[in-house]
């Protein structure tokens, strides 16, 4: 359920930045580092969202492979505490004969 909200925000997101980008087809004037150009505002409107949206796919892809080392070694640090307490349990609990 949370991927379907996921995916139908975004389709929504995607028509409210075609409809806003195409209501915006003028020319403006954009200065680049190198020179100056004339440009379409769609095309900026373009290129800011999929910039904006490159950067946030990749603070958020670093972000996630941060959680997922975390939750290895977590998973690994479970791992030999539950190992350690059963054998302090094998110790400690006394052995009935019949």
């Amino acid at each position: 359920m949370k991927g379907q909200s996921y995916f139908i925000l975004a389709v929504v997101f995607i028509i409210l930045i075609a409809i806003f980008s195409v209501a915006n087809v003028k020319s403006v004037d954009v200065d680049y580092i190198f020179g100056q150009g004339e440009v379409p505002l769609i095309f900026v409107i373009l290129f800011s969202v999929l910039l904006g949206s490159v950067i946030t796919i990749l603070i958020g892809s670093v972000k996630y492979f941060k959680l997922q080392k975390e939750n290895k070694h977590l998973k690994e640090e479970n791992k030999q505490k539950r190992s350690s307490s059963v054998k302090t349990n094998q110790r400690t609990t006394p052995t009935t004969k019949k």
